[in-house]
């Protein structure tokens, strides 16, 4: 179970609770020890001269911790160093097997939202499919109960339903294929929005023929599994947009490579993230659903495994899209830019304020920028593309903006098709930009290519290790700046 977020305006005198304060302090305010007795105070005193930024005291019927902001360059990158504070107290609330914290804010507004969501993000685990008692056991730390003037109850509750998107999408990304393949991706849609409250519908292999999607139809040849294309609407009464935003998520349920097969250490034995797109989609049409924001949003999901078996296409293959343009595949496992080009071109029937796509597309953004962030690219104007980087900032999920030059173009011609699926081996992140940009007329478009933040084989502090949930906090925080 995940943790419960909650709100009071003031908190028990015998409570676990946390303070933050702020960068510098070398001596406890009188809010933060009201009942230590001196011995404790004077260890704290010396913990925060010796410029200790977590200090833990027991006080054996309760335990108080402090936790020291740091003095950064901007706001976001202190609110960041809270969040990672709030991962790093997040063992040490485990070894004292504390069930709930109370979160008291001393230092900057934000602090304990910061904290917070450190700690809770922390604590994400996945059910998995252990069966033994100890792994069905669940977390002792229960509930965080912000505390503060400088809160309210709706903010915290906002935290709350960002959280649970973030939540499910983790969930999804670290499903396998054996319990997750694209029929059973849209059920997982059609309960998401059950329970959030948005309208799903799933389009079956009949539909899809009938639409003629070449490229989501191109991938799944190879599969004894059938595609699946999903609709997803938010549109809650009072929508402040007149034109709705469009998500796209990729949703490659498991990826071989295809007949372009993939080696399998460190890459096709990873390849069940590569929906990590879709999980993205519908992350944040939860958050916003749960937070009822009033804004018309739409997700797309076209899903798939991509698997070399039986008629799979094949190299070489021309095949027509949904849009009318035709594709020479040169690679298989280029196959996520196919299925997505087919969603884009779908989404002008809408007539979009904005399309917006993810995608674990292509190792190319990877060895540019590492995991540490996302690359982006697209048509939407400069001030769209500015408050899209503002959000990767504040929520530290951070953007490199790639360029679309026309000569860029060059890389994915083909002698017998209309474009080519596979450009160069340099730049191949904008090459594969570049071919979605083909389909995406008439709107304006932005690209994310989260291949690199959005599965960790490693621990990487709050994110933890697996699928992360990446930007859906960034993109919550953008469509709310929209409003």
């Amino acid at each position: 179970m995940p943790l419960a977020l909650a709100y009071s305006a003031d908190f028990p005198a015998i409570a676990d609770a946390v303070f933050i304060l702020p960068a510098g302090t070398q001596e406890l305010p009188v809010t933060a020890a009201a009942d230590l007795p001196e011995a404790a105070r004077q260890y704290v005193a010396a913990r925060l001269q010796a410029d200790d930024k977590l200090i833990s005291v027991n006080q054996y019927t309760h335990h108080h911790y402090y936790v020291v902001a740091e003095d950064k360059k901007t706001a976001d990158l202190g609110r960041e160093a809270l969040r990672k504070a709030g991962h790093k107290l997040h063992a040490q609330l485990k070894a004292d097997e504390v069930a709930e914290l109370y979160i008291c804010n001393l230092a900057a507004i934000g602090g304990a939202l910061a904290l917070a969501e450190g700690l809770a993000l922390t604590a994400y685990q996945f059910e998995g499919y252990k069966t033994d008692e100890k792994s069905k056991k669940p977390a002792v730390l229960q509930q965080l109960t912000l505390v503060g003037p400088d809160l309210s109850a709706e903010q915290v509750q906002e935290l709350d339903g960002v959280l649970q998107g973030v939540y499910l999408a983790r969930d999804l990304v670290n499903m396998p294929y054996s319990h997750l393949n694209a029929t059973q991706l849209a059920q997982q849609f059609e309960q998401a929005g059950e329970a959030a409250g948005f309208h799903v519908e799933v389009l079956d292999l009949v539909r899809i023929e009938a639409l003629r999607m070449g490229g989501l139809l191109a991938v799944n040849q190879g599969s004894p599994e059938p595609p699946t294309f999903t609709i997803m609407e938010y549109k809650p009464e009072g929508a402040t947009n007149a034109k709705p935003i469009v998500l796209v998520g990729k949703g490659v349920v498991y990826d071989t490579g295809g007949l372009s097969l993939k080696p399998t250490p460190n890459s096709m034995d990873l390849m069940k993230c590569d929906m990590a797109g879709s999980a993205v989609v519908v992350g944040v049409l939860t958050a916003l659903a749960k937070n009822k924001v009033p804004l018309h949003v739409i997700g797309l999901v076209p899903a798939t495994d991509n698997r070399p078996g039986g008629p799979a296409l094949a190299p070489g293959d021309v095949i027509t899209m949904y849009s009318g343009l035709t594709v020479e595949v040169m690679n298989t496992d280029a196959e996520g830019r196919l299925i997505l080009a087919d969603a884009l071109a779908f989404a002008k029937k809408y007539e979009p304020q904005l399309v917006m796509d993810y995608a674990t597309l292509t190792g190319s953004a990877v060895r540019a920028i590492g995991i540490e962030g996302t690359v982006y690219m697209g048509t939407a104007d400069e001030d769209t593309m500015l408050a899209l980087k503002k959000a990767g900032n504040a929520t530290h999920e951070r953007l490199v903006e790639f360029p679309l030059w026309d000569e860029y173009a060059d890389h994915i011609k083909s002698p017998i098709a209309d474009i080519s699926n596979l450009g160069k081996a340099e730049a191949g992140a904008i090459s594969a930009g570049k071919f979605l940009e083909r389909f995406t007329e008439g709107y304006p478009w932005v690209h994310f290519d989260i291949a690199g933040p959005a599965f960790l084989t490693a621990p990487d502090s709050y994110r933890g290790k697996g699928g992360t949930g990446t930007a859906i906090r960034s993109t919550y925080a953008f469509l709310k700046g929209i409003i």
